[in-house]
């Protein structure tokens, strides 16, 4: 017994502390400044920013308009693992979403901070109005004449 230890010992302790040595000298990867930053994801262009809320699944709020998950939708949380929609039930989720050939809501991204802040297409503001939001709405002070009632037909 006292041969394996003395041979141990001899072999292979100095090419142990040679090799721990060896990688102690290599520069840190991590800490490199040429490193791109890992808390952007790069997202498909045809994906879309938007407001998620988990309603009771698979039906969803997408922009405040009821929507709903395809089958076998895909959700990704901040640190892109995928989620199940029953943990997001009830919570307002920043996300870039896009959809399936049918419509419904198939690929969800949950955005972080940085990501948050980036530029993308959604929210969509309307360019139009329709013409009973554009026109102010005739109020009845009690004091119009009869004869100058709007008509309706």
């Amino acid at each position: 017994m006292k041969r394996c230890m003395q041979y141990l010992l001899k072999a292979w302790l100095p090419m142990t502390l040679a090799m721990l040595t060896s990688l102690s000298a290599l520069p840190a990867l991590a800490q490199t400044e040429s490193a791109a930053p890992l808390n952007v994801r790069n997202f498909p262009k045809a994906a879309v920013r938007g407001v998620l809320v988990v309603r009771a699944p698979p039906e969803i709020s997408m922009n405040g308009k009821a929507d709903r998950l395809s089958p076998g939708a895909r959700i990704r949380n901040a640190n892109n693992n995928y989620v199940v929609s029953g943990v997001l039930v009830g919570q307002e989720l920043p996300v870039n979403y896009t959809r399936d050939s049918a419509g419904l809501v198939h690929e969800v991204w949950i955005l972080n901070a940085e990501e948050v802040k980036e530029k993308r297409a959604g929210l969509p503001t309307r360019s139009f109005s329709f013409g009973f939001e554009a026109a102010p709405v005739p109020q009845d002070d009690g004091k119009t004449p009869y004869n100058q009632l709007p008509r309706y037909k």
